[in-house]
């Protein structure tokens, strides 16, 4: 039973990420073009930021569930030597888990895949979203912990 909550959790940390790690990314593209003087309203930033999130479920979502199912069990495995770092161990292994994707892919491939991490900015937003998703599972999975203590009692 406890596996199936952490696979949920799992699941749940990589949705979030990609939603925050597109909606990022798309900000950042249309703040890239109000600079260059076009006028982009909210409806324009919104209508945007839906399309790429469906655009990128196909690629970007299965690039970030492969940089979780690493980085969050290589977390789960330093953090059994030190639970009192278990907040700081799963955010940190997502905003890794995210930078060390977009690196990866730059340094393998030669490719930029979100336009945004061509700049240091825009691949710190790729890392926040990766630590908003390791925050989640840290959150969800704790919850999990509760859960089965408060059934033994």
């Amino acid at each position: 039973m406890k596996a199936i909550k952490v696979i949920g959790a799992y699941f749940a940390a990589v949705l979030v990420t990609f939603l925050f790690a597109s909606t990022f990314a798309t900000q950042f593209i249309m703040g890239n073009l109000q600079d260059m003087g076009m006028t982009v309203t909210f409806s324009d930033r919104f209508s945007a930021t839906l399309h790429d999130i469906g655009g990128l479920s196909g690629i970007y979502l299965p690039l970030i569930a492969v940089s979780f199912i690493i980085s969050l069990p290589l977390a789960a495995g330093i953090i059994r030597f030190v639970p009192n770092l278990r907040l700081i161990g799963y955010v940190l292994a997502g905003a890794a888990g995210l930078v060390a994707l977009h690196l990866i892919m730059k340094a393998v491939l030669g490719l930029t895949g979100i336009a945004a991490t061509r700049t240091v900015m825009g691949l710190l937003s790729q890392g926040l979203a990766g630590a908003i998703g390791g925050y989640l599972f840290y959150w969800l999975s704790g919850m999990l912990s509760k859960d089965a203590a408060s059934s033994q009692e």
